[in-house]
């Protein structure tokens, strides 16, 4: 499976992108606040733009199994998970099915339908997630 996100709107208070997986829209995605290389406010900043493995593992905090984003520069702890606000997210992936500004929606129907498809897909080899931001306008 390979994984894309293209950010697509960027607000004060998140930033709002599409998931694709081999192509095909999946779901939308909502973020922390892209800023400026250098400039991490934490817990409420985006990751960068790049590519990443995906991998499943227990989380802590959550007490399950869920999708972790491998080596994400200045980051630790980056899982893809349902949500619905940026105060839902510190520096993680939330997933919807419905957007709004700064807001996505229906987010536990959205991560329901992709972690099985994530965890099949890694049964068949590694899984990458690339994202991209979108040019702003200025």
């Amino acid at each position: 499976m390979r994984l894309e996100l293209r950010r697509t709107t960027y607000t004060r208070e998140s930033t709002v992108g599409e998931l694709f997986a081999d192509g095909v829209f999946e779901c939308y995605v909502l973020e922390d606040v892209v800023r400026p290389a250098g400039q991490k406010a934490f817990g409420r900043t985006a990751i960068p733009a790049g590519t990443y493995g995906v991998a499943v593992t227990m989380s802590n905090r959550f007490r399950r199994l869920m999708p972790l984003l491998l080596d994400v520069p200045g980051f630790t702890g980056v899982r893809i998970h349902s949500g619905n606000t940026a105060a839902d997210t510190e520096g993680c992936l939330l997933l919807g099915l419905d957007r709004k500004t700064d807001f996505v929606g229906r987010s536990r129907d959205a991560y329901s339908r992709f972690f099985p498809r994530l965890q099949d897909a890694l049964k068949n080899g590694p899984v990458r997630l690339t994202i991209t931001d979108a040019p702003r306008a200025r």
